[in-house]
């Protein structure tokens, strides 16, 4: 995203307040570029781009936008991109404009209209990351155990405390040493930052021992860190061609890449699943274990009880089903 030129450096007899303003100002505009996670950041620069490089093609000016260009704009990236991405694409240029002093009525009716027509013709929906249940997750950390080096100790680590502690993906590969706390029932995980909490003020997460040597989360880290030798910073880190840990932190990308290859060992479509399906295969796997909701909320930490009952829902689809109760 780009934000407002940092104004002028202050001539030599520009008076002291002036060019303390000045630095006051550099630092503003930094902190207002940190407001959003780096994640958001991103995906608005890339909708922005979008958005810019499809004006210069059509001759229209991306900034100040006319309402109908954005309307025609949205018209067409329809045919390709699902309402979700088009959403995120009309919050950037609304942003852009914003921080570059103009403004975009997103109320007008070039925009309004032609957003509430894509709404109605293409639905709303969410596209859902298929589940990584107790069930897939067992028959994934089977093909990881029968392989010899550290990328299989790191994945099966990876799966299970992503799993274990329903953590999103950035939580995931945010971990360091540090943020782990040994106590007798397993490990105490701090997350220092956090998409429902950005302000940082750090949640605590329960990582209970497992039941069993395959599953149990807290074995599969102490494993995995000690053949890697990692006593601190990044918990989960790449690992070389040749079999060596480096000190390079694992991004939220790869977190999916290691979810879609470890189900497909273990034999099922990986098309489906993302990094997201380890949190949604804990709620769904407590659903059916029939753990109340307020405890999974408790793990997931969901801000929104209805977010939850999503996964609920497709959990217990079949759990008490009045259907198969009716002498069918």
């Amino acid at each position: 995203m780009t934000y407002p030129p940092a104004p002028a450096a202050p001539r030599p007899d520009t008076p002291p307040a002036l060019a303390d303003l000045a630095a006051t100002a550099d630092r503003a505009r930094g902190y207002a570029h940190q407001a959003r996670a780096a994640n958001t950041r991103r995906s608005y620069a890339i909708a922005w781009t979008d958005f810019c490089t499809w004006c210069a093609g059509h001759g229209l000016a991306p900034l100040p936008a006319a309402p109908e260009t954005v309307g025609l704009y949205l018209a067409d990236r329809a045919q390709t991109h699902r309402p979700a991405s088009l959403r995120l694409r009309l919050v950037a240029i609304g942003q852009a404009h914003r921080l570059q002093g103009h403004s975009l009525d997103p109320r007008h009716p070039a925009v309004r209209e032609v957003w509430a027509g894509i709404r109605r013709a293409h639905g709303t929906a969410p596209r859902q990351s298929t589940a990584a249940t107790s069930e897939v997750l067992r028959d994934a950390l089977r093909e990881l155990a029968r392989r010899p080096g550290l990328r299989p100790l790191r994945d099966r680590a990876l799966l299970l405390v992503g799993f274990a502690a329903a953590l999103r993906r950035s939580e995931l590969v945010a971990l360091d040493v540090a943020d782990l706390r040994p106590v007798p029932e397993g490990l105490v995980l701090t997350l220092r930052r956090s998409k429902t909490d950005p302000d940082g003020a750090g949640t605590e997460i329960a990582l209970p021992h497992g039941r069993h040597d395959l599953t149990c989360p807290v074995r599969a880290v102490q494993a995995w860190r000690g053949a890697a030798g990692i006593a601190s910073g990044a918990v989960f880190v790449s690992v070389t061609k040749g079999g060596r840990a480096t000190a390079t932190r694992l991004s939220d990308r790869d977190v999916a890449r290691v979810v879609k290859a470890a189900v497909a060992a273990a034999g099922y479509d990986p098309a489906g699943f993302a990094g997201h399906s380890l949190r949604a295969g804990f709620a769904t796997s407590a659903a059916r274990a029939g753990v109340p909701e307020h405890a999974i909320m408790q793990q997931t930490r969901h801000r929104s009880a209805a977010t939850l009952r999503g996964y609920v829902r497709r959990g217990g689809l079949f759990l008490d089903n009045a259907a198969s109760k009716v002498g069918l």
